[in-house]
């Protein structure tokens, strides 16, 4: 790797050799963006590159975009670029196709590295703001190769071999990550589809109505009987109303009377008289000849007494 910062000898290293090599060292900046470069190397071609993501970027802002956060993860396999929130790998670089790294020295917020990209084998630069640790940066990744460097001539080259596969499988799970991801929207998409479909639209009557006639009376049938329904506002309802065992006399218990029903023998004597009264006098009126008015007398008179004999 070419470096664009130089280092003192005597000048020891900001990280132990196991944060790096066990575990990776952390940071937060700003992703500008990546840009493909003609070189994989070169002050000139990063400082190109730098100026025309910048410009970039300024349009972006000018529409109301801002610059998106990113945490970079930096370690002896590579540097990881991903959302600092959900953790994501936006960019996964491997340290041994990174060719160069720099920070600027007319902008101390910017630093930048060159990176093939393993799919198009296109060199690719990535720009980075960082308000305070873009120089800190520069010379973690330097260290990080510093120190896979060591380790390379120590396996005797076969370690180069373990982080090719290893990368290999990193990439997969990055894809599979995504595809996961993926298939979890869609999953999210058909249970909200499906609550929609199950939930009646609003002022629909779930119920089936009862047919009415052209009173709009519900038809009573004696079969059936009557299921007395909950109240709309909550409350039950009262008890169906009984009826009275023995419905042949009225409140006084005296059976009813029938006028239309009942012979000459079923009312009582002082009632009797009177309607014999009242027939004799219907007679009178009508011109009854005396001798069926006698006969009609005898007749009643025979009648009453046997009612009041009975």
């Amino acid at each position: 790797m070419n470096r664009a910062f130089n280092r003192k000898k005597d000048k020891s290293w900001m990280h132990t050799p196991e944060a790096l090599a066990k575990h990776y060292i952390a940071y937060n900046a700003k992703f500008l963006g990546n840009t493909e470069v003609e070189a994989p190397k070169g002050t000139e071609v990063v400082k190109d590159a730098v100026r025309k993501l910048k410009f970039q970027r300024h349009i972006k802002k000018s529409e109301g975009q801002k610059i998106p956060k990113v945490e970079l993860q930096i370690s002896i396999y590579g540097v990881k670029i991903l959302d600092p929130k959900t953790k994501d790998v936006q960019h996964n670089c491997q340290l041994h196709r990174i060719s160069f790294c720099a920070d600027d020295k007319t902008d101390k917020r910017i630093f930048t590295f060159i990176c093939k990209d393993s799919e198009s084998n296109k060199h690719l630069c990535y720009v980075f703001d960082s308000e305070k640790c873009a120089e800190e940066i520069t010379l973690t990744i330097g260290q990080a190769f510093d120190l896979a460097y060591k380790k390379f001539l120590e396996s005797g080259g076969k370690d180069v071999e373990t982080r090719k596969q290893i990368g290999g499988l990193q990439k997969r799970i990055q894809e599979l990550e995504t595809e996961n991801a993926e298939l979890k929207k869609q999953l999210q998409e058909l249970e909200e589809q499906l609550m929609i479909a199950h939930v009646p639209p609003v002022g629909s009557v779930s119920m089936k109505l009862q047919s009415t006639d052209v009173f709009d009376m519900v038809p009573f049938s004696p079969v059936t009987p009557l299921v007395p329904s909950k109240a709309s506002n909550g409350c039950p309802p009262p008890p169906p109303t009984t009826l009275p065992p023995d419905m042949s006399k009225d409140l006084f218990g005296a059976e009813p009377f029938d006028p239309f029903t009942c012979g000459a023998a079923d009312f009582p004597p002082d009632i009797q008289s009177k309607l014999d009264e009242m027939q004799i006098n219907n007679y009178n009126e009508m011109g009854t000849t005396g001798l069926q008015k006698n006969h009609l007398s005898h007749e009643l008179t025979k009648q009453t007494a046997h009612n009041k004999n009975k």
